[in-house]
């Protein structure tokens, strides 16, 4: 099994999806490490001899941020906004969705499950 910036890559995949385990790389920048490091993507992770394995380490130390140091630059964006007040950081310090999604149905991803609010009677009791 490959370790990569502190990650597992399983076995039986192809090391272009393998490489999509690591938090920051995706398909275009795998296929970019790949191409670097001059690896037939198609190879399984389970295949790869250690020369391999150091290679593609080497070229995403060398060129990328991925997994921790990425993390903590987003958390440190995130708080840059709530600090500074901006609308974003307002969102996040709320924890209502960023980008201008709706909010009267759905975003339950982001408002967590529903809190019943006591009722109001109907228009009809009016009379």
């Amino acid at each position: 099994m490959a370790r990569i910036a502190g990650v597992d890559l399983p076995k039986n995949k192809k090391i272009f999806y393998g490489l999509q385990y690591i938090f920051g790389i995706g398909a275009k920048t795998a296929s970019d490490i790949l191409e670097r490091a001059s690896i037939d993507p198609n190879r399984k992770v389970g295949e790869l001899t250690e020369d391999e394995v150091g290679s593609i380490r080497s070229v995403i130390q060398s060129d990328f941020k991925v997994e921790g140091a990425l993390r903590s630059e987003v958390q440190m964006n995130i708080k840059r906004l709530m600090e500074i007040g901006s609308y974003r950081g307002l969102r996040h310090r709320k924890g209502l969705p960023v980008r201008g999604q709706r909010t009267r149905t759905n975003s339950r991803t982001r408002k967590g499950k529903r809190r019943t609010v006591a009722g109001k009677k109907k228009a009809a009791a009016k009379k």
